[in-house]
């Protein structure tokens, strides 16, 4: 996940960070010149300033016009707070916004700087079914006004997964209702390009299902049979990941019959991984038309490993046509590592000569470290 990059291990830090200190200067091989698609970056409040203030929202939105980048993806819902301010929220909880930013909205001005430069604005829901992080006792405004949201382990504890993540069941009707109002209150209220989800945007760890309303579902689907003790289980496995499956149905259905021309993406953990260990499935995702394209997170630290990785998710999409449909998410900083110029430069080369015709960075802050190749190298068409 997104947030776990962000805590790498000391010892791959101790690789990482001698190498990528001084980027080079020397781009040797650039990128050829392709069909113009999605050039995207995440922006987050998490390790960076970017939203902070409109001045720094207009600053990044001229760093990213300089970055050659299409697409903003900017965070709207994290650590069980949205980053407009929301009617629903005030209504359920009393928290219009993140605390931070009240009286501000910086998701209208993220659209209203990008748009002035043509450059789309997606909202991204990037906690999904995340409420909160465990370690702040009283945050979790959600699951403390409705315990039977949350999803449980086998022992009927609220599922916190790594990193101290605590998680609403997004099997449960209510849940995903919720969810669905968020998004389309941002649909409705703003003039967004798209939405998205990610690697908690349908997603739920595998250890999770084991709550009330959960196991009576899967009795009253199963012939009364209660679920397997063993969250590995293959067919627990399966029918758990068809439900999340299902939502993410529902929620494309939902945006498209408000506003058809919004769209709705998703840049989910990389297969098998994201089934086996947070029930996504992304290669049917895209085969059943419930996302307009898919930017699996091809996070690597060296270029082997992403390419081996961009090559084995290109595999995995069963109808050739939707081959367009697919974007490689590409990690250029994680806390104090950062991907040289080289390295980017691969993995975008990598990328085009392997037919995907654009990539989205993760994150903002990767930009300016990058700046040079950004601003030099990397392809404008």
């Amino acid at each position: 996940m997104k947030k776990l990059l962000l805590l790498l291990t000391l010892s791959v830090l101790a690789i990482s960070c001698t190498t990528y200190e001084t980027p080079p200067t020397v781009y040797p091989n650039k990128p050829p010149e392709v069909v113009k698609g999605t050039k995207g970056v995440w922006v987050t409040n998490v390790a960076s300033s970017a939203l902070n203030s409109l001045a720094n929202i207009k600053e990044t939105v001229q760093i990213c016009k300089k970055s050659a980048m299409t697409d903003i993806y900017v965070v709207v819902w994290n650590k069980g707070r949205t980053l407009y301010p929301s009617d629903i929220m005030n209504k359920e909880f009393g928290i219009p916004i993140a605390e931070n930013f009240a009286g501000r909205d910086p998701l209208l001005e993220m659209i209203t700087e990008a748009h002035k430069e043509k450059i789309k604005v997606h909202a991204w829901f990037e906690y999904g079914f995340s409420s909160w992080n465990n370690t702040v006792p009283g945050a979790d405004v959600i699951l403390d006004k409705y315990p039977q949201w949350a999803a449980r382990d086998v022992n009927k504890e609220i599922l916190v997964s790594g990193g101290g993540f605590r998680w609403m069941n997004g099997i449960n009707p209510d849940v995903q209702k919720f969810m669905i109002s968020l998004v389309l209150e941002v649909v409705k209220k703003y003039d967004v390009d798209g939405v998205q989800g990610d690697d908690r945007l349908p997603a739920m760890p595998v250890k999770g299902g084991y709550d009330d309303y959960t196991v009576q579902l899967y009795k009253t689907e199963n012939a009364g049979a209660s679920p397997p003790a063993n969250e590995n289980t293959t067919t627990w496995i399966d029918w758990r990941t068809n439900k999340l499956t299902n939502f993410l149905g529902d929620l494309y259905k939902a945006v498209k019959a408000v506003k058809p021309k919004v769209i709705v993406s998703s840049s989910p953990s990389i297969f098998p991984f994201g089934k086996t260990n947070y029930l996504q499935d992304w290669p049917t995702w895209l085969d059943k038309k419930y996302c307009d394209y898919v930017i699996p997170q091809l996070y690597r630290y060296d270029f082997p490993s992403y390419s081996a990785t961009l090559k084995s998710q290109i595999a995995l999409i069963k109808n050739s046509a939707d081959k367009s449909k697919f974007y490689g998410g590409v990690l250029i900083q994680s806390g104090t590592w950062n991907a040289s110029n080289d390295y980017v430069n691969q993995m975008v080369n990598e990328n085009r000569a392997n037919g995907v015709g654009g990539e989205i960075f993760f994150f903002y802050e990767g930009l300016k470290f990058n700046s040079e190749y950004f601003t030099k190298t990397y392809p404008t068409k």
